[in-house]
């Protein structure tokens, strides 16, 4: 499901335009992103909690050449299922 698929799921099952759909959607995942860029977790209960992990620094290898490089650490973004979620997929 791609979103253009998704906002018109939500606009069938919330009753609203597709226009407010996409509005919906695309303030969802601004607040999401604006909640893991400022280092706090997102929970909704029943679905799932959105949170920033930590990655360390690594060595890695180039695949074209093999020589060694380092891979930074970094900030990720992670998502753990929720047990309703889990169950429905299962």
């Amino acid at each position: 499901m791609n979103k253009t698929e998704l906002v018109s799921a939500i606009a069938d099952e919330a009753g609203l335009t597709k226009a407010d759909a996409a509005k919906a959607l695309d303030a969802t995942v601004n607040n999401v992103t604006k909640a893991l860029t400022s280092g706090d977790s997102v929970a909704i209960i029943g679905f799932g909690t959105f949170k920033v992990g930590e990655r360390s620094a690594r060595t890695g290898r180039n695949p074209q050449t093999g020589a060694e490089m380092k891979i930074p650490a970094a900030k990720v973004p992670k998502f753990t299922p929720g047990k309703a979620l889990k169950e429905a997929v299962n």
